[in-house]
């Protein structure tokens, strides 16, 4: 019982973490709780061990930690980005790496790997270090297919939300190129279900044990 409320505790508290960077980009604040579902849920259809799952679910939230060290006039701007702020918003990825790696704690260290690498691109053309297929780490191949569907169906201050159909077929379109093809191909194949998913946790859902 001890054991399973630190659990609950920890995942909330690290959900908390994320709501706060969402407010704080001014994005849908319960992103980071669907992220982290979508995220679970390919890695079990991948088959990876449960206690893998747990984790990946449990630090998915704190992927995009490293905006909070972006300056507001970026974050918030309206409309297209120089290609100089650009390249700064592009630095929330490896600084969002450096400042759980901070933490000893494995989902720290988890959430680490997954700020700085969930940018990086299937083939080789992502950021921060233009890593390529299996050289990306697993967790961050897998956070960036969660994160892109949800970010493209839900509304930014730059964009409406895409269609389920579009998004289906961006991430059929883009297996080898941005994503991973295994996790591209459950992704798509599954995809009604992480649809599904989206539908179930709102904006304003609880936090969940």
């Amino acid at each position: 019982m001890r054991q399973h409320q630190t659990q609950t505790t920890q995942k909330e508290l690290l959900y908390i973490v994320g709501d706060a960077i969402e407010a704080r980009s001014k994005e849908t604040g319960s992103h980071v709780k669907r992220v982290a579902a979508m995220a679970e849920f390919i890695a079990i259809k991948a088959g990876l061990p449960d206690s893998l799952c747990d984790a990946i679910r449990i630090a998915a939230p704190l992927h995009d930690i490293g905006k909070t060290t972006i300056p507001d006039a970026i974050l918030h701007k309206q409309g297209e980005l120089t290609q100089d702020e650009f390249e700064l918003i592009k630095t929330h990825a490896e600084k969002g790496g450096l400042l759980l790696d901070k933490s000893s704690m494995p989902i720290a260290k988890l959430g680490a790997t997954m700020a700085r690498f969930h940018h990086e691109n299937y083939d080789g053309s992502g950021y921060p270090q233009g890593l390529k297929g299996d050289d990306i780490p697993l967790e961050a191949r897998i956070v960036a297919i969660a994160d892109v569907i949800d970010a493209l169906g839900s509304v930014r201050s730059y964009k409406a939300p895409w269609s389920d159909d579009q998004i289906r077929q961006y991430v059929e379109q883009n297996a080898g190129i941005k994503f991973d093809p295994q996790f591209a191909k459950i992704a798509t194949d599954h995809f009604c279900e992480l649809v599904a998913i989206k539908h179930q946790i709102s904006d304003d859902s609880p936090f969940d044990s």
